[in-house]
């Protein structure tokens, strides 16, 4: 039998038209809604609809629904799914990130790591160095030694979006270094290890503008 079209369930209508008006400004960051009273008849509802729909909204990021004070804007829109955005973002926007994550993780683990991270560090970076020959082992090596450092920032948000851009990430590298046979691993390695030096030498400052370097002359070489 043919696909046929459905009516949206009025929640969902519901919870669409709230959006639009919290989009278009109605409420402030933080303001507190009308009561169910007020919103049912606006929107053509019943009081049950509308309970669902903040619910959706409140799944959803936007609303934050509190215990005898009422229902509050949390967000003025839904957030984007961050793999979707990822995807659709071109390299070069995706190392910017990188540098402003990753910068502030390495001055965090210079004054953070533990003796055992920094055993990480040294043994992920040995591993790089080993993988130069493969390109796809090398960047998984790359990719592992600065997920060390980031993992001895003892910040797990950072550690999320980092873990965030590797798939996009990786796959621009790998793609770099086979347009470019001749790229220059040995003063790429000293890079990596300056870093970890500084890391171990509870050098913050140094750690972070060596992290910063690299990256942006790693978005220079993808341009």
């Amino acid at each position: 039998m043919p696909a046929q079209v459905r009516r949206a369930p009025l929640a969902d209508q519901a919870a669409e038209l709230l959006l639009d008006r919290v989009r278009a400004g109605e409420w402030r960051l933080g303001q507190r809604l009308p009561g169910e009273t007020t919103l049912a008849p606006q929107l053509g509802v019943g009081r049950s609809t509308v309970r669902e729909a903040i619910r959706q909204l409140a799944g959803r990021g936007v609303l934050s629904s509190r215990q005898g004070a009422g229902v509050f804007v949390t967000a003025l829109d839904v957030r984007e799914d961050w793999d979707l955005v990822l995807r659709r973002a071109d390299i070069v926007t995706v190392i910017e990130a990188r540098t402003a994550i990753e910068a502030e993780a390495a001055a965090l683990a210079a004054e953070r790591r533990t003796p055992t991270e920094l055993r990480a560090i040294r043994r992920a970076l040995a591993d790089r160095a080993e993988r130069r020959t493969d390109v796809e082992a090398h960047v998984d090596a790359d990719m592992a030694f600065h997920r060390a450092v980031v993992v001895a920032a003892h910040n797990p948000v950072l550690v999320e979006l980092f873990d965030g851009f590797v798939p996009r990430s990786r796959a621009a590298m790998v793609e770099m270094l086979r347009l470019h046979p001749a790229f220059d691993h040995a003063t790429d390695h000293e890079a990596h290890d300056l870093l970890a030096r500084a890391i171990a030498d509870h050098d913050p400052g140094t750690a972070a503008r060596l992290s910063r370097t690299h990256l942006t002359s790693l978005k220079e070489s993808l341009t």
